[in-house]
């Protein structure tokens, strides 16, 4: 494809089309990965924050990243690691709780980063001790693993309608 300049708009709907490594029925955008699109000096700067520091997806994520911008046309692409603030699954956005409901993996609930002394702080936040079954609703569920799929999720089994189902933990 011929090299174009694309528009901080065309970038962000060609991203929105990327899918997470892990959970491939959301989107980097819908997890809240891609923190910032811009032009600097005429290159497209996009800055990933990971969910978390040693997230085994992160150069596939990159890697995705570059493949997309690349098939839009893009060629100048510089990619910016934010680790301040940390990801949180607050940042998930409710499309993205929705996707992952209907995929069969419990979201987690929102919670809320709390701002303490100007700096940002994100309260330690434990699981509810009985995650809606992505299934049935059910909250009658019980935790059967620390981890499921990946360390991301737990694994959980609901007590209404007998099935298994992944958590996505809250960070």
């Amino acid at each position: 494809m011929a090299r174009r300049e694309l528009t901080v708009a065309q970038a962000w709907r060609a991203l929105e089309r990327v899918p997470d490594p892990e959970v491939p029925v959301v989107s980097l955008c819908e997890l809240g990965i891609v923190r910032r699109v811009r032009r600097v000096d005429g290159d497209l700067e996009v800055t990933l924050t990971p969910t978390y520091s040693g997230c085994p997806a992160t150069e596939a994520i990159a890697a995705s990243v570059r493949q997309a911008l690349g098939r839009a046309g893009e060629t100048r692409v510089v990619l910016r690691t934010q680790l301040s603030p940390p990801w949180t699954t607050d940042w998930i956005s409710a499309a993205g709780r929705d996707k992952l409901r209907r995929y069969g993996i419990a979201p987690p609930e929102p919670g809320g980063a709390a701002e303490v002394g100007g700096k940002d702080w994100q309260p330690l936040r434990f699981q509810p001790a009985s995650p809606a079954c992505p299934r049935c609703g059910s909250r009658r569920s019980r935790r059967l693993s620390q981890f499921g799929a990946t360390a991301c999720k737990a694994l959980y089994r609901c007590e209404a309608c007998l099935e298994p189902f992944e958590y996505f933990k809250p960070i």
